[in-house]
């Protein structure tokens, strides 16, 4: 037999190849997930979870298991490119974990502050998570006092006053129309 080939097996090559073993070190998180970063002084990014994920199917479950096919009628996504709000719990997580390969999940994000419950007919839901009010306002009173003025005005040139002066000094160009 060839002794390098022998060689090449050390118990400490066999025990690294071991199935149970566990390399020292990393950060558990829920789930099952160890993270092992490169820096030993790796800290997680201060960050708040949404309270609300936008999920829309982007597959079809044509050819999927039974189950999958009921968590989709569950959340209501009958077809392709139909949109469900969800809470981020971990109930709802776990059933999103099931089909994730059929769906896009998208954090839903409150830029201007959450809508209280008189601006909930003016909420608009963006494709990239973004919750925005876009409730009307009201013109202020002194910008509307202003604007009364500036059209009241008689010394204002209007469109056919200017046309007329224009036209007039572009006729009487050298007799002093300037």
């Amino acid at each position: 037999m060839n002794k390098q080939l022998l060689k090449a097996s050390t118990p400490l090559t066999s025990l690294i190849r071991w199935r149970g073993y566990k390399h020292p070190g990393g950060i558990r998180y829920p789930g099952g997930i160890t993270f092992y970063p490169r820096n030993p002084n790796h800290k997680d990014p201060e960050c708040s979870p949404s309270k609300l994920f936008r999920v829309e199917q982007i597959k079809t479950s044509k050819h999927h298991p039974w189950w999958e096919k009921k968590v989709l009628s569950e959340l209501k996504l009958e077809a392709i490119n139909q949109v469900a709000i969800v809470k981020n719990i971990p109930e709802m997580n776990a059933k999103l974990w099931k089909i994730k390969h059929l769906i896009k999940v998208t954090p839903i994000t409150f830029p201007y502050g959450e809508p209280t419950e008189e601006d909930i007919k003016y909420t608009v839901l963006k494709e990239n998570g973004q919750c925005i009010v876009t409730k009307t306002l009201q013109p202020e009173q002194q910008k509307l006092e202003a604007l009364e003025k500036f059209e009241n005005d008689p010394k204002k040139m209007d469109s056919t006053t200017i046309k007329k002066d224009s036209r007039y000094k572009w006729n009487n160009a050298f007799t002093g129309g300037f």
